[in-house]
């Protein structure tokens, strides 16, 4: 038999083959919702002494936020999935709406961050000169893994400078994850044996060198969204479409 794109109604229910393909993207909402909650639940049982960075926002860790986004993202999936499935309004246009709030709030996000570029360098350097006096302390050893391994990986040392970690120790002194070559108490070695490079300026021109890669996952992200809105105004449009026939 011939497989036919226009609606077809039966028993007062919508029946395409587009509204069959269609009701797949909602469950690849939920879908990849799930695989980003697995990794964040991964991060925090294999890497949960790896925190955040800042002082401000000391639960602002990579685990919690996956956590968080991919429960967020399987919700808004399931009740698009509900939607398809059960031909409902109300979830379709929930869908909808819940999609539509991200974009907006993710377009925001990158344009505020583009118009105040200087502002939040200031901030940023500002809260992590004040986060690294919590280096060490009881309560904090996500933190000062997160201090140690970037460190370590970046070859850098301190903030802005590797004077930085003077004034948390009081005297001349840094971390032993600033040392060239790594051994216990090396931090108190003299500056020669040190890293120089500052680790937020190194860490910013690694993530300008990788422009392009993140600049294809937005827009990645950004498709998938728009797709995701396209699929629930369609479906919602034929839902009131096949009750209007019906009635």
């Amino acid at each position: 038999m011939k497989k036919t794109s226009g609606p077809q109604f039966a028993g007062c229910h919508l029946v395409t083959w587009d509204h069959i393909e269609c009701s797949e993207l909602p469950f690849l909402h939920q879908l990849g919702g799930c695989g980003i909650l697995g990794v964040g639940i991964w991060l925090a049982v294999t890497q949960g002494n790896f925190a955040t960075l800042s002082s401000s926002f000391p639960s602002l860790s990579a685990a919690n936020l996956l956590i968080v986004t991919g429960t967020f993202v399987m919700i808004i999936g399931f009740v698009g999935c509900i939607g398809a499935i059960k031909e409902n309004k109300c979830l379709l246009l929930s869908f909808f709406i819940m999609l539509l709030i991200i974009f907006l709030l993710e377009l925001t996000v990158v344009i505020l961050f583009f118009v105040y570029t200087d502002k939040i360098d200031k901030y940023a350097q500002r809260d992590l000169k004040k986060g690294l006096h919590l280096y060490g302390t009881d309560g904090n050893i996500g933190l000062t893994n997160a201090w140690s391994i970037i460190q370590t990986d970046f070859r850098c040392c301190g903030v802005s400078n590797y004077t930085d970690w003077f004034e948390v120790y009081n005297t001349t002194r840094v971390p032993d994850s600033c040392c060239l070559e790594f051994s216990e108490n090396c931090g108190l070695h003299s500056p020669g044996t040190w890293w120089k490079a500052p680790c937020y300026e190194t860490v910013k021109i690694w993530l300008q060198e990788n422009l392009l890669a993140v600049g294809i996952f937005g827009l990645c992200t950004a498709m998938v969204q728009i797709l995701g809105l396209t699929f629930a105004m369609t479906m919602y449009c034929q839902v009131v479409k096949a009750d209007t026939y019906c009635a």
